[in-house]
This record gives C-alpha cells, sequence and structure tokens, in this order.
C-alpha cells in the first residue's frame, strides 16, 4: 500500500517529486526570460539613444556647426562638423557628467532595489540604459560603422553561447566568482591608470584580459541567477522575483556592454 501511495502520490498519476520538479523548471524559465527581456529592452534603448546622439551631435553643414574657441567650426574631418549639441556632449564639461551618470545609477539601483517598487526600479534600469547610450555614443566617431554593426553581432553571439553554457553546465561554477571579480577589479585599475599613460600596448592587454574576465562574468552570472531562483527566489513573492530579475538584467547587460565595448577596441576598425 505503502508503495502504492509513494507512486501515485502526485496528480495524474505522477509522482509528485517529478511534478514539483517540472513546476519548477517552468517557473524557471519564465524567470529568465524576464531578465533576458529586460536586457534586451535595455540594449535596445542603449542603442536607440547612442544613435540618437550621434545623429543630433554630426552635421554636414558647416554653417550649422558649433565654433571653437578660435572661431573656427567644430570639424571632425572632411565635410564632417560638430553641432553645438555635439560639441557640449563631446568636448565640453558635460561629457564628464556622461561618463560618470551610468556608474551612479549602477550604485543606485544595485543598493536601493529592496527599497524600489519593482516599476521604479524597471524605470530606473531604462533610464541607466539611455544614459549608457549617451554615453557610449562616440564611438559612432571613432569607428566606421560598419565595423560597430559586425562587433556587435559578434558580441551578441558569444554572449548567446556563454550564457548558454552557463545555464545548462552541470559544472559548479561558484568558485569562479571571486577569481573573476578579482580580474575585473584589477582590468578597472589598469584602464584608470592607461587614462594617464595613453599606451596602446597596454590599451591591448587590457582588451584582451577584460574579454576573457567578462566572458567568464557572463557564464557565472548566468548559473548564479538560475542557482538564485531554485533554491531561494523560486519559493517566494511576485515583488521579491521581480525585483532580483531586475538586478539580474542589470548584470548580464553590463556583462554584454563591456564585452562589446572590449571587443570593439580589439576588432573595430577606426575612422
Amino acid at each position: 500500500m505503502s508503495d502504492y501511495d509513494r507512486k501515485y502520490a502526485g496528480p495524474f498519476s505522477q509522482p509528485a517529486g517529478r511534478v514539483e520538479t517540472a513546476v519548477t523548471d517552468a517557473g524557471l524559465r519564465a524567470y529568465m526570460l524576464r531578465i533576458y527581456n529586460f536586457m534586451v529592452i535595455g540594449l535596445a534603448i542603449t542603442g536607440l539613444a547612442a544613435l540618437g546622439v550621434y545623429m543630433g551631435a554630426v552635421t554636414g553643414d558647416a554653417a550649422l556647426a558649433a565654433k571653437t574657441a578660435t572661431g573656427a567650426a567644430a570639424q571632425l574631418a572632411r565635410g564632417q562638423f560638430l553641432t553645438p549639441f555635439g560639441y557640449a556632449m563631446f568636448v565640453s564639461p558635460l561629457k564628464w557628467v556622461l561618463m560618470l551618470a551610468p556608474l551612479v545609477m549602477v550604485f543606485v539601483i544595485s543598493f536601493g532595489i529592496e527599497r524600489l517598487k519593482p516599476a521604479t526600479a524597471q524605470l530606473l534600469f531604462y533610464a541607466f540604459a539611455a544614459l549608457m547610450g549617451m554615453s557610449l555614443a562616440s564611438i559612432f566617431l571613432v569607428f566606421t560603422h560598419t565595423s560597430i554593426v559586425r562587433v556587435f553581432f559578434i558580441t551578441a553571439a558569444s554572449f548567446g553561447a556563454l550564457s548558454l553554457f552557463g545555464y545548462t553546465t552541470k559544472r559548479d561554477m561558484s568558485g569562479m566568482g571571486s577569481f573573476l571579480l578579482m580580474g575585473l577589479v584589477g582590468v578597472i585599475l589598469a584602464s584608470l591608470v592607461n587614462l594617464f599613460l595613453a599606451s596602446s600596448m597596454l590599451q591591448f592587454v587590457v582588451s584582451v584580459i577584460g574579454v576573457l574576465v567578462f566572458a567568464g562574468l557572463t557564464a557565472w552570472d548566468t548559473q548564479r541567477l538560475k542557482n538564485d531562483y531554485i533554491y531561494g527566489y523560486g519559493g517566494m513573492g511576485g515583488e521579491v522575483a521581480e525585483r532580483s530579475a531586475i538586478l539580474g538584467a542589470l548584470s548580464l547587460y553590463l556583462n554584454f556592454i563591456n564585452l562589446f565595448t572590449l571587443l570593439l577596441q580589439l576588432l573595430g576598425q577606426r575612422e
């Protein structure tokens, strides 16, 4: 009798454990899909913001160009000039605000997520994505548009493969976390030093190591988010899971953006 009870404990004549596993798997897929949806929307906002700023910053008409301190038109290349808007975004002190604003937003979202309503956290994430796009608009001035598109698709394919690996692998990657974070700190410090040294060799080394670090972080973060749901958020309420999804989207978004910019440094063709 006890064997009968165990065999038919779940609905539809399935063992209860199998039903619970199926429910968890369905919930996990929905949770991860939510994360990827947030991330993709964020990337779309970033791309549109970057393109919009670039289009407003450049003109082919010298009469519409911003004037430099000498009174000359702010020329980028033959037949291409910065508009007053472009001069403010890329030359004036405002450029430092645009560079630092996304960093401030990351801290606001990361450390304030528990006090924010999910809708508010979502809007802040999208605002952060827009600011990031504005700060990245200068890549259109430095690299050819063809190479930007090519590197974007290389990044997307690499990110997809790495994230899929992190989701499906049975190997426990938790031990890699501290090693990858140490590598991330090293990349940040080396990048700051290179702001003063302006060494092309150091920039190349930083880009190569950075690609490896963010490739590892992509797989590690994906597995971490999966485990967070299975061992924590899966049994919690909607708001907790929603906040976690937004924070997870932010992590994967940052990995993607950093992979893209580092690969662009390595593979992009300069104007």
